[in-house]
């Protein structure tokens, strides 16, 4: 299925690019959410008119995007959670729990945009946690957790 991206998207391709892509991904997915349109000829003339402010709009996301992940930059989270002697948590934290801290903090951030890689924590201690705020723009908040 070819389709038209509405926006950039990781590894598929940039904005205005016209990729090929399995059709239960294009139909169940990126048509549903406003990220692409089938490459026919009527919505190809119809992006063409639109490029300009589709790319306003993409720079406005990014821009804001770069804005909150300057004021993250500045933050430290200390999360007091209950563990044992030896500092393992009675629990878990994730990125639910990171993306709530944060929110109390004064910034909003959904919890998709929190990565943990390693999955949560379940140990007390010092951890970097990224977040991936925009494709091109990521994130890094320093979290404290520390035994209640």
């Amino acid at each position: 299925m070819e389709v038209i991206l509405l926006d950039k998207l990781g590894k598929l391709g940039e904005l205005g690019d016209q990729v090929s892509v399995k059709p239960g991904y294009g139909r169940n997915y990126l048509v549903p959410y406003g990220l692409a349109v089938p490459a026919t000829k009527a919505n190809v003339d119809a992006f063409e008119t639109r490029r300009a402010e589709l790319e306003a709009n993409a720079a406005e996301r990014q821009a804001e995007a770069e804005r909150r992940a300057e004021e993250l930059s500045e933050i430290e989270l200390s999360l007091v959670a209950r563990a044992g002697d030896e500092g393992k948590l009675f629990g878990s934290i994730g990125p639910r729990d990171l993306a709530d801290a944060i929110a109390q903090a004064g910034i909003d951030v959904a919890r998709s945009e929190v990565r943990m890689p390693l999955g949560p924590i379940r140990q007390t201690g010092e951890y970097d946690i990224e977040l991936r705020l925009h494709s091109d723009v990521t994130a890094s908040v320093r979290v404290v957790v520390v035994a209640e």
